[in-house]
């Protein structure tokens, strides 16, 4: 019977191939209006349902959570969970799941795709030709800067740090890890501040903590290169972006690229005319393989959790 089919709530439209199984198997509320739900709406339509499929721009606080006293599980489709209040879940013994694996071959990729943009100022070029001003090759022309031979320094030795560390050979960069905090430095690490005196290419893959925010504000962007880049695909918060706009003014840093922001959809406004930072609007998981694999881990891991199976992918 269908009345007794359990309930999800989810609050962004998903792959009709990748629906079409979690609606035969569950009656499903789907939110199909501005993104991210409205914190009363979300609450309101939570109350009642046994699941939730969330995005990383939904909210999850413990409010939001004690809305329904039939919640099992809350499935992020995204490898982050710091919109989720994991504690409060744990405490009320929700699962939460997240996405992890089936986004870090396209997160990798699109590092890469920044990487070379900031360093062969793409952007840049590609609005000087659109405003029809180039005036033809020139031998001193938007000169930018070549990869081979540098050093790239990694932030974060997760899944996607390694992946965009295994790419680098083909460019003929080096790699150094920054070492992990209280463990012992491996070979191929260096301690922070090593990292950043030493880095011609520094990209960030953390999570957003305490212990990470602002991790690179103007004393850390005043200790790197002044022909170094930033690259950021992680988590906007991690980067002090009032200081980032400071340091690319005064020249501290050739260049940045950022694919996050503080408060996205915002960007600081310090950002916004200058040409030595590539500005892009949060595209790292964003190819229809990778999105399609991610809303159906999620939706695997519901069935699992509503089944009373273990869940796949459990914070």
């Amino acid at each position: 019977m269908a009345q007794n089919r359990p309930s999800v709530l989810l609050t962004r439209r998903i792959p009709s191939a990748v629906l079409r199984p979690l609606e035969a198997a569950c009656r499903v509320d789907l939110y199909d209006g501005p993104s991210p739900v409205p914190v009363e709406e979300l609450k309101h339509r939570l109350a009642g349902q046994q699941a939730l499929i969330c995005l990383l721009t939904d909210p999850i606080s413990a409010d939001v959570l004690d809305a329904s006293a039939d919640l099992k599980i809350v499935a992020n489709i995204a490898v982050g969970y710091d919109n989720i209040d994991v504690t409060h879940a744990k405490r009320r013994g929700i699962v939460v799941t997240n996405t992890p694996d089936v986004l870090t071959e396209a997160v990798a990729e699109f590092t890469w795709a920044l990487i070379l943009a900031a360093a062969r100022r793409l952007g840049e070029g590609e609005r000087l030709v659109r405003r029809g001003e180039w005036k033809g090759w020139a031998l001193d022309f938007m000169l930018g800067t070549e990869l081979r031979g540098k050093q790239l320094g990694i932030v974060g030795r997760g899944r996607i740090g390694q992946a965009v560390a295994a790419k680098a050979p083909a460019f003929g960069m080096r790699v150094a890890f920054a070492a992990r905090q209280g463990r012992p430095i491996a070979g191929d690490e260096l301690s922070f501040d090593e990292l950043l005196i030493g880095s011609d290419v520094i990209t960030l893959h953390v999570p957003h903590t305490a212990r990470t925010h602002h991790l690179f504000d103007r004393r850390t962007f005043a200790r790197m290169k002044r022909s170094a880049l930033l690259v950021n695909t992680s988590r906007g918060l991690v980067v002090d972006e009032e200081a980032l706009g400071w340091a690319l003014t005064e020249r501290l840093l050739a260049g940045a690229a950022l694919d996050v922001y503080e408060r996205e959809p915002q960007v600081h406004p310090s950002l916004m005319n200058l040409d030595n930072v590539v500005l892009s609007p949060h595209l790292g998981s964003a190819t229809r393989d990778t999105r399609t694999a991610m809303a159906e881990l999620a939706v695997r891991n519901v069935l699992a959790v509503l089944t009373g199976q273990e869940p796949i992918t459990p914070v």
